[in-house]
């Protein structure tokens, strides 16, 4: 069995974008590790907060009920501040994770994939999926903690397939269920002023997570302080599942060809 440490940007980020993945491994016996860049501090302001209870202390209980969804073994937390969109303010706040030292951040990672002897590291792709800076600056912090790390993990990047979201929004509008949002355009330029995600010819694995979907929308709904999460679960079972069924990954070095499969599978 392998050691998987999954690094990402946010709270929640981690049930969105590889919630499936991460429970098809734990349930194969695969040890599997969340790192979280951030404490996710500029997120939603929960209406209920505790008597001296902060976003951080929500969102950190948050990904704790995530991780038990999740079947994670352990979470742990870099300790940057949330960067925001680009362009915000808060990109160059002194503690934010999109304007820290590459390298620190990265021995911080390596630390973590040292005391777990980690078999694989997944991080995201070039540009983040869609841009943001702190998922941007994931894909070089992962990069360069396999590097630096005892033991070199296998990596991937965890991405979302460009071709397929085109596909699956024409099959929306045909079916008359996109017309509020008929101009959308998955090769517009997203926050960074790139596309979003990666076109499917430059896939390597592909993940479908139905079998195991309730478990990601469980891990989605720990995270329900934040206005993002509400959206994703307000949407109708059969919505979801075609949303958020499917995860895509890139593996640096393979050669061409999507496999379907989980990239742990035996």
């Amino acid at each position: 069995m392998s050691t998987i440490v999954f690094l990402h940007a946010h709270p929640d980020d981690e049930a969105s974008g590889t919630g499936g993945t991460m429970r098809l491994a734990a349930d194969a016996g695969h040890r599997v590790i969340c790192v979280y860049a951030t404490n996710g501090d500029h997120g939603t302001v929960p209406t209920d907060l505790r008597e001296g209870e902060t976003v951080v202390d929500r969102r950190r209980t948050e990904a704790d009920g995530s991780a038990v969804a999740l079947g994670t073994a352990r979470v742990a937390w870099l300790g940057y501040a949330d960067s925001g969109m680009t362009g915000w303010e808060q990109n160059s706040h002194e503690q934010s994770f999109h304007g820290s030292d590459t390298d620190e951040a990265a021995r911080r990672v390596a630390a973590v994939l040292d005391e777990e002897d980690a078999d694989v590291l997944v991080g995201y792709d070039w540009h983040g999926g869609y841009g943001h800076p702190d998922h941007v600056k994931v894909h070089h912090v992962a990069h360069r903690a396999a590097e630096l790390a005892a033991r070199r993990p296998r990596e991937l990047e965890a991405t979302l397939n460009r071709d397929h979201m085109r596909r699956m929004f024409e099959a929306a509008k045909e079916a008359g269920m996109a017309e509020e949002d008929a101009d959308w355009d998955p090769d517009a330029p997203a926050d960074d002023g790139n596309p979003v995600g990666t076109p499917e010819a430059e896939l390597h694995w592909h993940v479908d997570v139905r079998p195991v979907l309730a478990a990601k929308r469980a891990a989605l709904s720990a995270h329900a302080s934040q206005e993002d999460v509400g959206w994703m679960l307000g949407m109708p079972e059969e919505q979801f599942a075609a949303a958020f069924g499917d995860e895509w990954f890139i593996e640096p070095g393979r050669e061409p060809g999507l496999t379907h499969t989980h990239p742990l599978a035996p």
